[in-house]
């Protein structure tokens, strides 16, 4: 209870969690309040805004709002999806090596160090190029979330190394607990909110790997993200035209969510890490 009167305290956490929630209102509610179809073509290509259709038509004559609300949701899934499946990776990974220590520790955190060298970027072109049919958001999700793991794992495992020296994890093993019983009742619940931010982060770049690769005309098939937005934007030729509400709300909605992704982060770190406090 004392924690949560101090993150609604901080002004950043207010602020971060207030624009992280509004956008992910928009993406629930806002294709069922505004009747938002994006397969319902209501005008030429790259009408200008107007009354009608507050933010014009992209280049197949669909209302934006209707495009940027579906690609708001599939990017948050998308960022939801690969955050969580990256952060039990690593933290899987790096709670097991850093209570086990010595040549398993030396092992995985090896594997570890040979992912990290390797640019993820390069690897998720890669890996969605080589994928010609059903390149879904889910599976998209799932190869950013096994390729942007291994910060995580580095993150985790310093933390699960300065706690397996602790008096209560050494009383836990004298009293016959096993390997997972320690990590999981002695060890895990002291990092929840560490890992909790580890996921934050997780999931903004999940969000950012998703556009990065939707601009590279490596996206989804099937769905709409802010990223294939972008693409096709680029593609068609909106900057060219003039056609600005085509990929600069897109742009704005992206850096929001990041944005207040990240400044929920900052202000968590400052309310968990006393040594911020002072």
């Amino acid at each position: 209870m004392r924690l949560l009167k101090s993150l609604f305290r901080s002004p950043f956490f207010v602020l971060g969690m207030s624009l992280f929630l509004l956008t992910l209102l928009l993406a629930l509610l806002g294709p069922l309040l505004l009747h938002a179809n994006v397969n319902e073509r209501v005008g030429l290509a790259y009408m200008a805004p107007s009354s009608a259709h507050w933010l014009g038509t992209d280049h197949m004559g669909v209302d934006m709002i209707a495009m940027l609300l579906a690609g708001l949701r599939s990017s948050l899934y998308v960022g939801f999806l690969a955050g969580t499946v990256a952060t039990l990776v690593g933290t899987l990974i790096g709670l097991y090596g850093g209570y086990k220590g010595g040549w398993v520790d030396d092992l995985l955190t090896l594997g570890t160090n040979l992912f990290l060298v390797i640019p993820s970027l390069i690897v998720l072109i890669l890996l969605s190029a080589s994928i010609e049919d059903g390149r879904s958001l889910t599976l998209i999700a799932l190869i950013i979330g096994c390729t942007t793991w291994t910060w995580s794992a580095r993150a985790v495992r310093a933390q699960a190394s300065s706690l397996r020296s602790r008096d209560h994890v050494a009383l836990a093993r004298i009293n016959g607990y096993g390997t997972f019983g320690i990590v999981t009742v002695h060890i895990m619940p002291y990092l929840l909110s560490y890992i909790f931010m580890v996921f934050i982060l997780q999931m903004a770049a999940g969000i950012l790997s998703e556009a990065s690769l939707s601009m590279l005309g490596l996206g989804p098939y099937d769905s709409v993200s802010l990223g294939k937005i972008l693409n096709e934007a680029k593609t068609n030729e909106a900057l060219t035209d003039g056609a600005w509400w085509a990929f600069a709300p897109a742009m704005v909605l992206i850096t929001l969510i990041v944005f207040s992704l990240y400044i929920i982060n900052t202000s968590l770190e400052g309310v968990f890490n006393p040594r911020l406090r002072k």
